[in-house]
């Protein structure tokens, strides 16, 4: 990829005084790692709710990869693509029919930096899945129990639908009780959908899910038992990222695939455009150094893990994800409240127009890619 060149976004100057009022110093270091942890921790406790309202259940990107869905799809249609793109590079499927569904065995899945579960509810449903959510915010673990219980009694109450709003049932009911009509089981699962899927959310360090996910660790799966483990848009926050692929190899099962979406830097950049563009995201994403595609498909195969997919840069079909949003944030609620919050509250808003300017300067990058277990 040539190196990216220091251009100003399309759009970029359409700041406004609210948008300046607090404008901050960017691109200030982090301190230490565990600070970092303990602001992102605090970040999300705090401003998880206003998240929801922000970009609904789904907190990452959308996808719109063609000029159609570009000018029809919604940024909540768009999430969903992007979920499906995933899939598809993964190679992974909903069953087909009844009969399939029997058949085969419950895919367990990891969703590592769940948010508030939108995602986790997905997968659950669309797969008929087991599948754990963890976050580092006990708000987000709070919320993502409180939705999947509404979305489980909503599809009890509303056969063919699958606890996710998407109506694809086949029949209503599946047989038996799967169909999100009991409540939280022993293990802490809640039932949801007609294809037997279910959900639990754990406060969890990702950093800590190697030991947790152990035999002997108390997580409630024995090592190296997970289908899939599943990483959108978390990554990037990960001060040690080698650690992280280390455990995605561990938890998974021989045949098992690491499922990730992320943000990147552009390869080749120079002090002058990392400066401006990338420094920026990183302080007010409270992101330590982010990485080069590349960087991280060393750092899986490092690990044991081989590519089964990608890594795919998807840039020009997300980045309309930051137009939507910057609209969206010229609410005087929304800025007061960063405010309250301080330098982090602030930079954070202010970090919107950054990731505008990098995806139009190719300094920002959003990949997608897949690795299996040998």
């Amino acid at each position: 990829m040539p190196a990216a060149t220091a251009t100003t976004a399309a759009g970029d100057g359409e700041t406004t005084d609210l948008s300046t009022q607090y404008d901050t110093p960017l691109g200030l270091a982090h301190t230490t790692m565990q600070a970092l942890k303990d602001r992102i921790k605090l970040h999300y406790d705090l401003a998880s709710d206003y998240y929801l309202n922000l970009w609904g259940e789904h907190i990452h990107h959308g996808y719109w990869p063609t000029a159609t869905s570009k000018a029809t799809d919604s940024k909540e249609t768009a999430q969903l693509n992007l979920i499906r793109l995933l899939l598809s590079i993964s190679s992974l499927s909903p069953p087909q029919g009844r009969e399939e569904l029997k058949e085969q065995q419950q895919l367990r899945i990891l969703d590592v930096g769940c948010g508030v579960g939108g995602t986790t509810r997905y997968l659950a449903s669309e797969l008929g899945a087991a599948v754990t959510g963890i976050t580092i915010s006990g708000k987000q673990v709070q919320i993502a129990g409180r939705l999947s219980k509404a979305a489980a009694a909503a599809a009890a109450a509303t056969p063919g639908v699958d606890g996710t709003g998407n109506g694809d049932g086949e029949d209503g009911a599946a047989d038996g009780d799967g169909d999100g009509s009991k409540a939280e089981e022993g293990d802490g699962f809640i039932p949801l959908g007609d294809r037997g899927g279910k959900v639990r959310f754990i406060e969890l360090d990702a950093e800590k899910m190697g030991e947790f996910f152990s035999p002997s660790g108390g997580g409630g799966q024995a090592g190296g038992g997970f289908d899939v483990v599943w990483i959108s848009e978390a990554l990037s926050h990960f001060p040690n990222k080698a650690l992280f692929f280390h455990n995605a190899h561990k938890l998974l099962r021989p045949g098992g695939k690491l499922v990730l979406a992320d943000w990147f830097r552009a390869e080749g950049l120079g002090e002058g455009v990392f400066e401006a563009d990338i420094k920026p995201i990183e302080d007010g994403m409270l992101l330590p150094p982010l990485c080069t595609q590349q960087e991280y498909v060393n750092l899986a195969t490092g690990a044991g893990l081989e590519v089964l997919g990608g890594p795919k840069d998807i840039s020009k079909d997300v980045s309309k994800t930051w137009d939507i949003s910057w609209s969206l944030v010229q609410n005087p609620s929304l800025w007061a409240f960063a405010f309250s919050q301080g330098r982090d509250g602030i930079a954070f808003l202010q970090a919107f127009r950054a990731m505008r300017r990098g995806y139009a300067n190719g300094s920002f990058r959003y990949a997608v890619m897949a690795f299996a277990k040998p």
